[in-house]
This record gives C-alpha cells, structure tokens and sequence, in this order.
C-alpha cells in the first residue's frame, strides 16, 4: 500500500524530509479496526515528531493522527463497530500513523463519522476536538451544559485548531464568557467566528487586554501556546482559586507563584489513554461520537480552513511548513491517494 513516511529527522526544504513509500498492508489486532483512510489532517505533533523523534536506522515512520475512513476489517474482540462503518479517529502516537492508504487503531479510541460531513471536513475534528473536550470538561472540569455562569476561559491561540473547537465547545456548551487572543485581522475574524465573545491581542500583555474589555480576572485559561511567555500575565488574569490547563511545552514553567492563589495547574495529552492503555480510554470512543453527533445538529462546525489535495509527500511537505510558519488558521486537510 502506498503510504509517506520520513528516516531521519531534516528540514521540511529537504527533499527526503517525506517520502513516498510502499509498506505492506497492516493486520488487525483483537480490539483493533483496519480502516480504508479516505482524509487526514496535519497537527503540530506531526512536525514535532518530524523534527525530534529518530526511527530506529533504515526504518521508516509514518506520521498522521487524524484519520476519517472506512472500516474494512476488525479484530476478533471488535464489537463497537464493523466492515463498512464510516469512523473517524486521532489514533496513538506510539504506533504507525494515518499517513497510509489502510491503518489501523483501537476502536475504544474511534467514533462515527459525524453523517452532516464529508470525509475532508470530518478529518479535521478527533484529535483537536478530543484535545478540547479532555482540557475543558475534564482537567478545568467546566461543567458540561451549564448554561448559566459568571465565569470566564480565556483562550491563548483563539484561531488555531484546538482553540478553534475550544472556543466553540466553551460558547456553545457551557455558560462560560469566551475569551480568545489573536493578531491579525483573519485571526480575529475566525475567532469571532468560532464564538469567542471578546478577542484580544496576544501580542500584548493579556492581562492588559483584559483590563480593556472589563474583565480584568478569569475563572479559567487555557495555555495552547507561548505559556512560558505569557506566564506572569497568565497569573496576574487567574482569580483566586482558578485553573490552568495548557497543551504546549514550555522549556520551563515554575508553577510555585500559582500557590498564592491557590490555583491548579494540569497538562492535558489526549494521547495518554492510548500510551498507558488506561482504563477509561474508551471514553475517546464516547467523546467522539459525542461530538460527531454535536456537529450533525448543528452545535458544532468543522474547523476545516484548507484542503492540500491528494495524500502524498509533496502535500505533506506544504502542510508541515505551513504549520511551522506559525500562521496557520483552522485545519489543513489531504484526502485522497
């Protein structure tokens, strides 16, 4: 099967930064599905990957996380899904990826591809969806429906693709006040877009944008990128007793200051279920098909914002230096071999 993969680790310029390959089909292990990948999706986990991790010499790595397709075959302990069942998935950084015209994953990790959507606009929603879900309803423990709240989240990366299903679970699902940072005009635009009630300039002092829209404190915030930047301002903007939940990875984050104000701190990976094969990791299963049905009644868009075409290195190549440039809206999307 034909599939892009890299060998070493090099700049996204150079030729053999990704290739295009012909590795065998996979089999299906007993809880697994062999999907027929229809579109994927880029994150920055794919660049990170790309840039940092060494596969074993002479051994080729598939990146891709993101996935929508078609289920061929399962595993003989299968019983979420079957042959002919339209899923989409983020699946595990620890095992070959989407990249690949077959691939397959656990089912306790997959949903049902929202009906309302195409292959490419479904791509760009499970691992950022998931992502958002775990950070907002699980580690800041935002209660799910609560429509009412004098509470506020504010959402460092408004415009990328997890602050852009944030920003929507957050305006649509609770009764939080939205608050998101952006810089440029389309930035901002999509912000407000995504629901974001106020949009401020994280080019600034967040704690001085803050102050401007007349919420100077916020119950909640969710460091999606730069949270070593914007650390000081991002203690000064917590109320007491508030949270913090970031995604990125800071060279270092001293999170004694935050004891002050008896606030917490959590990371969130929505790969670690699959990493430690926790027992609640079948509630990706249920996140998802949470959301593919948020999205088929209207609650929920995709983030969908570029189509590269086809699955092939040279696609691949663009959507990795497009998200290195940092200036990246949404999702970028391949589908197709």
């Amino acid at each position: 099967m034909k599939a892009v993969a890299y060998y070493n680790n090099l700049p996204i310029g150079d030729a053999k930064s990704l290739v295009d390959i012909e590795v065998d089909k996979p089999t299906p292990g007993p809880r697994d599905l062999l999907v027929q990948v229809q579109a994927v999706s880029v994150n920055p986990v794919d660049v990170k990957l790309r840039s940092g991790a060494t596969p074993p010499a002479g051994q080729p790595r598939i990146l891709g996380y993101d996935a929508v397709g078609v289920v061929e075959a399962v595993g003989a302990g299968v019983t979420l899904f079957k042959p002919g069942d339209e899923v989409f998935y983020a699946g595990a950084i620890d095992r070959p990826g989407t990249n690949a015209q077959y691939h397959v994953v656990d089912e306790r990790v997959v949903g049902a591809k929202p009906r309302s959507l195409n292959a490419q606009q479904a791509a760009a929603l499970p691992l950022t969806s998931l992502t958002a879900w775990e950070l907002l309803f699980g580690k800041l423990g935002v209660p799910f429906g609560r429509m009412i709240s004098d509470d506020a989240i504010l959402i460092v990366n408004g415009a990328g693709g997890v602050g852009s299903i944030l920003t929507q679970l957050a305006r649509r699902l609770t009764g939080l006040t939205v608050i998101a940072t952006a810089s440029r005009p389309e930035t901002i635009a999509w912000s407000k877009a995504m629901g974001a009630h106020h949009v401020i300039d994280h080019r600034r002092p967040l704690n001085e944008g803050l102050k401007e829209i007349g919420i100077p404190q916020v119950r909640y915030v969710a460091g999606l990128t730069a949270t070593d930047k914007h650390q000081a301002a991002i203690l000064e903007a917590l109320a007491p007793h508030g949270a913090l939940a970031l995604i990125d990875d800071p060279q270092a984050f001293d999170i004694v200051p935050f004891k002050r104000k008896s606030l917490s701190v959590h990371w969130e990976l929505m790969f670690t279920p699959t990493l430690y094969q926790t027992p609640d990791m079948v509630g990706q299963h249920k996140i998802l098909m949470e959301v593919s049905a948020l999205v088929d009644s209207g609650v929920l868009r995709s983030t969908l914002q570029e189509d590269y075409g086809p699955i092939n290195a040279e696609n691949l190549k663009r959507a990795h230096a497009a998200i290195e440039s940092g200036r990246g809206i949404g999702k970028i999307v391949l589908s197709g071999f």
